[in-house]
């Protein structure tokens, strides 16, 4: 079962990772040939409503030429790389598999097989920031302030779905041959770090569900998300474990839509993006369905990231956040901007703005010193998320 993992994940600042789809069809071939930088246009838009209303739209050419603004770029592309992945040998075997998972507590084995994919090249200075003003386009409306823009073929039209100020945005981008689609998901709308809005309501109930260690029940004046304490450092696993697979909330969501992402482009490589909550998201759904790509972008002076926001005189608890998670699966590009900038740690650091224009837009001098464009991308090790005793019921 893999829902148990999810106490391990952090707000990160980015998360991406990719996957190819198994078919009766054979996907395109893909020589050994320098990898050209991939062009996405936008192709459709998700979105769910307060009403539990799941809201599907084809974005035409016609609509993208409409928005694009005379003068700009006509593309951005991102420089992608080859990688080696796993899929399951079948797609119908591994969601029966995950089914019985999921029901019964129950492990069946899966036949896998190794491919080579195109996936983001996580080393380039380029890639990291337009996936990063990807993820800031999420949070807003076109021509709000604080809106990046990125040509005809990156308008980032998941922010259109906030126009109905409840719905939770999400976008996809594709390349013309539909070879790799970007599915980016917003993050948390926190008023206690300069956000807010429409979401922030069900974004703190998913935040404290997601990065506490149970139910967000950090001492006995807290009203806990879910009734899975069970008193002293104990935890109810599959009470926890069904919590979270409840279908209002955002994992739940997340895993419809990759399903019918999939469904619709079975041969694509995905990749997935998101910022703070988003990329969470983004990593949680990579784990669920075994994907094995995931990168975390974050610097040392954001306590979330970090995992030191927590504690009942932390500015997450006094904000009503329960982040108590600080580990991360897969791989952080880090950014030690308390040594090398002297920044102070501090909550109002973690906005993504702040990682794009202070950390992205420029080269880092440390990375630039050994011949890199960004910090090297390392998996955590020995990381203890929390001493709660979770128990099975």
């Amino acid at each position: 079962m893999l829902l148990p993992t999810v106490t391990s994940y952090i707000a990160s600042y980015l998360a991406a990772f990719l996957y190819d789809r198994s078919s009766s069809v054979a996907p395109p071939q893909r020589n050994a040939a320098p990898l050209a930088p991939l062009q996405f246009d936008l192709r459709h838009l998700h979105a769910v409503s307060s009403d539990a209303r799941v809201l599907f739209h084809d974005v035409p050419p016609a609509a993208l030429s409409a928005l694009s603004n005379a003068g700009e770029p006509t593309s951005y592309p991102l420089r992608p790389r080859r990688i080696k992945a796993q899929r399951p040998r079948s797609t119908a075997a591994f969601h029966r598999a995950r089914r019985r998972s999921m029901g019964f507590q129950e492990s069946e084995a899966i036949d896998w097989d190794e491919i080579e994919i195109e996936g983001p090249d996580v080393e380039s200075q380029e890639t990291l920031l337009l996936l990063a003003k990807m993820t800031n386009n999420a949070y807003l409306e076109p021509g709000e302030q604080g809106w990046y823009e990125l040509g005809d073929r990156w308008n980032v039209l998941s922010v259109r779905l906030g126009a109905r100020r409840r719905w939770v945005p999400r976008a996809r981008l594709a390349t013309p041959d539909n070879s790799t689609i970007v599915l980016s998901i917003k993050g948390t709308s926190a008023a206690f770090i300069g956000g807010g809005g429409p979401t922030s309501k069900k974004d703190k109930f998913n935040d404290n569900l997601l990065f506490s260690c149970c139910c967000a029940r950090v001492d006995w004046t807290w009203t806990t998300v879910c009734d899975c304490y069970r008193g002293g450092w104990k935890c109810d696993q599959t009470c926890l474990e069904n919590a979270l697979a409840d279908d209002s909330l955002f994992y739940s969501i997340g895993t419809n839509l990759y399903n019918n992402l999939t469904y619709l482009y079975p041969h694509s490589d995905i990749w997935m993006v998101g910022h703070s909550l988003g990329g969470a998201l983004a990593s949680l759904l990579g784990v669920t369905f075994e994907i094995q790509h995931i990168t975390h972008v974050y610097h040392t002076a954001d306590p979330i990231a970090m995992g030191t926001c927590n504690g009942v005189l932390s500015s997450c608890a006094l904000g009503g956040y329960a982040m108590e998670s600080k580990c991360h699966l897969g791989k952080s590009i880090v950014y030690d901007t308390v040594s090398e900038l002297s920044w102070a740690v501090d909550i109002r650091t973690h906005t993504i703005v702040n990682v794009i224009e202070k950390l992205l837009a420029n080269p880092w001098p440390p990375s630039v010193e050994i011949g890199r464009e960004v910090p090297e991308a390392k998996p955590e090790e020995d990381c203890v998320v929390s001493q709660k005793i979770v128990t099975q019921a």
